[in-house]
């Protein structure tokens, strides 16, 4: 692993996905509460899951009320987090929406026959509501996802290395990804590799972005600096606020998995810490820091309290939050000072 090694960022992508939307959100394209089908009318027909009838078919409803781009953002709208045997999920596999093959549009018009999961607003499930994003930048924008995130953020902010797409020569730069076993041997992923290094593979919102380190620090250190990287202005100062707000409705009790990730709640793609770790079991971090993470264990967050930005690139798989990141974040606060308990402290 070098300075200049290229890393699968998986769902770090998605940070970028929403900073990208909220350029647009700054220009008046739409406002946060907008339905979804007012810029995608593909998605107006959604109807929602409600269990089976005596049967044994599927009772689908409309919605309570239709799903916002401010759902998508913080994943309430409905989409299906594909982790059961569901109707919805046999559908969604039958539909296969998220086929790399499929450009954005096609994603849609796939992602309108598959019923919503539950109510909008009522349940945080993580989903493809990011990939609804991009297609929402691409049609607000009129220009592909993949040239609008290159020519609002990675250039303006010198991300010169970042992409969907590693070409022949630059994969020689591309960090290998492996399965670690339970007892700790490692194993060459031999897949991972495709989703980058294939032309034909479609850019996503959700996930398949290449970077460096130093290029996502780029990213990161214009994030905790309110929308600015050394006169680079991405968002105002508002608007990158707004980004790590907790935007989760209030009494919201089904998260998904999202407490694993501890006492957070969700603001425009990133979670963000509302309290203090409850327990020493717990990832140590900073009431007000707003981080997220990416399958192949990758992790960043942003401290604005301690004026402190973190990025952590790895490759390996399943992920790792136990061990990796909380290893990780424990030793960046011993070193900066901040750590409370003894017990939190690393050799």
């Amino acid at each position: 692993m070098a300075r200049d090694t290229l890393v699968q960022i998986w769902s770090m992508t998605k940070p970028v996905t929403g900073v990208a939307l909220m350029t647009l959100w700054e220009e008046g394209r739409f406002q946060l509460d907008d339905p979804i089908a007012e810029y995608l009318p593909e998605l107006a027909a959604l109807r929602v899951y409600a269990g089976d009838d005596a049967s044994g078919a599927p009772i689908l409803v409309s919605p309570d009320r239709p799903p916002t781009i401010r759902d998508l953002t913080r994943h309430t709208a409905g989409l299906t987090p594909r982790d059961g045997q569901s109707y919805v999920d046999r559908v969604y596999a039958r539909e296969d929406p998220m086929n790399r093959a499929n450009p954005l549009a096609e994603v849609m018009r796939r992602l309108a026959r598959v019923p919503l999961h539950y109510q909008p607003g009522t349940r945080w499930a993580y989903s493809d509501a990011v990939d609804v994003q991009a297609a929402l930048v691409e049609r607000l924008s009129g220009r592909p996802f993949d040239a609008f995130v290159k020519e609002r953020i990675f250039d303006p902010l010198q991300m010169h290395q970042t992409g969907f797409y590693v070409s022949p020569e630059r994969a020689l730069r591309l960090a290998a990804t492996y399965d670690r076993a339970e007892d700790g041997v490692f194993t060459r992923h031999r897949g991972a590799r495709t989703i980058v290094t294939d032309r034909h593979v479609k850019p996503r919102g959700g996930f398949g972005l290449v970077s460096t380190l130093d290029d996502y620090m780029r990213f990161a250190r214009m994030l905790l600096h309110d929308g600015d990287l050394y006169g680079s202005r991405i968002l105002k100062r508002p608007t990158a606020r707004l980004m790590h707000a907790d935007q989760l409705p209030e009494g919201l009790t089904d998260k998904h998995f999202l407490p694993g990730k501890g006492q957070v709640g969700f603001g425009i793609d990133l979670a963000v810490r509302i309290a203090p770790p409850a327990s020493d079991e717990e990832n140590f971090g900073v009431v007000g820091e707003y981080f997220w993470d990416g399958l192949a264990s990758t992790l960043f967050w942003c401290d604005p309290e301690n004026d402190l930005a973190a990025v952590l690139f790895v490759q390996m798989l399943p992920f790792d939050r136990m061990h990796l990141h909380r290893t990780f974040r424990r030793a960046v606060y011993e070193a900066v000072g901040v750590l409370p308990r003894t017990s939190d402290r690393v050799s």
